[in-house]
């Protein structure tokens, strides 16, 4: 069948197909979703390399992430260039219409993964993205707790950051940055939030990058900053069997709701009330200068560096060892 997306026409092949068995919804299920939320969708990805999450076959069998854009992307997509830890390139698709977000729905995409970056310059991230993860323990409402007082730290700073579900139980604040530092630089920006968060909510607040360190705290992802690190865009569908979405989330409403409550089946009623909540971000650009200044005044004083980078990142020059801590123990 063929789909009207933005003014252009996108076939949808074999629209029956049920991607999410448990509620029943099917690939024209999906891609209606994707039409419906258009211009926020397209606000958060547009022109930013993109990763594609894919399932072909629907959330209960195999999928896989792709990073390169497929050989046969409609021409009137746009392509950037991006250079991964290693060293190697990739061409990844970069989003301007809403079409062709139903057009990788037609491929499976379920989950939208964006760079930090735009394609006009792929080296200096425009957004600062902190991810508050739920360790075994906690919840939800924990993830809140400290979205609040994350959102203090922030303001501190001179920064204003955009909360919204993660789609599963945590939750994500995105504060839009001027593109002006490195991905190390906004990372150490990352970590700085964190430890002051961290310092604010120790027995609920965690940056430590070893699991068995964590204890049941939320925990700041700093890495989730690292280059060729990414988030799950604002109104992705997230490959769990109730079909959830990443909902972007008015800070004054994130003590009253529940990550289940934003599905495919709801945030079209709730896109069409209240519209994009966060179109708001792309009006705003802040400085880093603030948080730079808290990271130096951490290492200064408190003797606090870097943090370890994930297991395929090259070592960074000053990044403390990788070894867990209980085998470094044992090692000794």
């Amino acid at each position: 069948m063929e789909l009207d997306a933005g003014g252009r026409t996108v076939r949808l092949s074999s629209p029956d197909k049920v991607y999410f068995p448990e509620r029943g919804f099917t690939k024209l299920d999906v891609a209606r979703y994707y039409l419906a939320v258009g211009d926020g969708i397209v606000r958060a990805l547009r022109e930013r390399p993109t990763t594609m999450e894919r399932f072909p076959e629907g959330v209960t069998g195999e999928s896989f992430f792709q990073k390169r854009a497929p050989k046969n992307l409609p021409e009137w997509t746009p392509t950037a260039r991006i250079a991964f830890p290693s060293g190697r390139y990739a061409d990844e698709m970069c989003p301007t219409e809403v079409a062709a977000v139903v057009w990788a729905a037609n491929l499976g995409c379920l989950t939208f993964h964006p760079w930090p970056v735009r394609r006009g310059d792929t080296d200096h991230p425009d957004e600062l993205r902190l991810d508050l993860d739920p360790q075994p323990g906690t919840g939800f409402a924990d993830a809140v707790a400290a979205a609040h007082e994350l959102r203090a730290v922030l303001d501190e700073n001179g920064l204003r950051g955009w909360p919204k579900t993660s789609g599963g139980r945590g939750l994500h604040v995105f504060v839009p940055i001027e593109a002006r530092w490195t991905f190390a630089q906004v990372r150490r920006c990352a970590i700085a939030a964190g430890r002051e968060l961290e310092r604010r909510m120790p027995e609920r607040v965690t940056t430590a990058w070893w699991k068995e360190e964590r204890g049941a705290r939320i925990f700041v992802d700093y890495n989730q900053t690292a280059r060729d690190r990414t988030i799950a865009s604002a109104y992705s569908v997230r490959p769990k069997a109730h079909a959830p979405v990443s909902a972007p989330l008015r800070w004054e409403e994130i003590d009253d709701v529940a990550p289940r409550d934003f599905d495919i089946a709801t945030m079209p009623a709730r896109y069409a009330e209240l519209g994009d909540v966060h179109a708001d971000m792309t009006e705003h650009a802040f400085g880093l200068e603030s948080l730079l200044d808290l990271a130096a005044r951490d290492e200064r004083e408190h003797g606090l560096g870097d943090l370890p980078y994930p297991p395929d990142h090259p070592k960074a020059p000053g990044e403390p060892t990788r070894v867990q801590p209980s085998r470094a123990r044992h090692r000794s």
